[in-house]
């Protein structure tokens, strides 16, 4: 079968190197701390952060870090065959091992010990087929790692950097970025890529098949590219976001340095206030225990005439 025709054109339409259309919407979770919706063409996923809460189990809970949990869900009707079992086998399992341990990299766990955050993500639909399995691995970790990210991003957890996926392959001897239903059928190189952008660190690097070196190079070059388009989708729409927050709270022209404030609640009954960025990167912490006066003098001088003071 021919995946690539003569006048560079895939099957869907695409160039090699063309991305499918993304995306992504925080805040539709009401009751959860943080929630997106991630999609890539056919793939649509939704992602929910509860956190950072006490440890249910004492002897789960770590004294140095936050315990950082995640589950993995297909739903019932995310395929063409209705599933009797969305939850708990084998492919849900690994896969929520991949995204915990991904998104772990990213996580300043440290700043939030003896606390507990879940992340819980479910693929509402899948990119065509009908068997669980062969769905699993068909661009549902990316979409996945995506959706996650911005759920964290919404829920005010501090991180080092946004963590963006994307995959890439190799058929017909043509590099293909952001593989479909049908060309990660076909049975070619699939490499499924996550890193942290401004980092330039990876956090995520699986490849099914083998490539000769350069082949890989080549492959890997082209996931890479395929993250930093997402990481740079990702980041206008947390823009818009803090834009709209702006707009309701009445600071819009103001031009606040620190735009976001968070306090988040540890087991041992002290709070951790953290300043969020304007685009949300991380600013500073301040520990303080409960009853005390806290006086936030950045956004004092940030925004002219008023003054932030939090009483627990």
């Amino acid at each position: 079968m021919e995946y690539v025709s003569p006048e560079g054109l895939r099957l869907d339409g695409r160039r090699p190197m063309e991305m499918r259309q993304i995306r992504g919407e925080i805040g539709v979770v009401d009751k959860a701390d943080g929630s997106a919706v991630f999609e890539m063409g056919n793939t649509k996923v939704i992602a929910a952060v509860y956190g950072p809460r006490e440890v249910p189990n004492r002897s789960q809970q770590m004294n140095d870090r936050a315990l950082v949990r995640c589950e993995y869900t297909m739903a019932n009707f995310s395929t063409g065959d209705r599933m009797r079992k969305p939850k708990g086998d084998r492919r849900s399992t690994e896969i929520s091992l991949v995204i915990r341990q991904t998104m772990e990299a990213c996580i300043m766990t440290h700043l939030m010990p003896r606390t507990q955050i879940d992340i819980f993500v479910q693929v509402l639909q899948a990119d065509g087929g009908k068997s669980r399995c062969l769905i699993a691995a068909v661009g549902t970790r990316s979409a996945c790692i995506n959706a996650a990210t911005l759920a964290l991003s919404d829920a005010g957890i501090p991180m080092r950097d946004l963590v963006t996926s994307c995959s890439a392959g190799y058929l017909n001897s043509t590099p293909l970025l952001d593989l479909n239903y049908v060309e990660d059928s076909a049975g070619g190189a699939d490499v499924t890529l996550g890193i942290m952008p401004k980092l330039d660190k990876v956090t995520l690097l699986q490849m099914d098949a083998k490539l000769p070196l350069d082949i890989f190079e080549n492959v890997m070059q082209l996931a890479i590219e395929g993250c930093k388009a997402v990481a740079t989708y990702i980041r206008q729409v947390l823009l818009e976001n803090t834009k709209q927050l702006e707009y309701r709270r009445g600071t819009h022209g103001q031009s606040p340095a620190y735009s976001a404030f968070k306090v988040l609640f540890s087991a041992a009954r002290r709070f951790i206030a953290v300043l969020m960025k304007f685009d949300g990167g991380y600013i500073m912490e301040t520990v303080f225990d409960e009853g005390s006066r806290l006086k936030i003098k950045h956004i004092q001088s940030s925004i002219p005439n008023q003054r932030a003071v939090f009483r627990f």
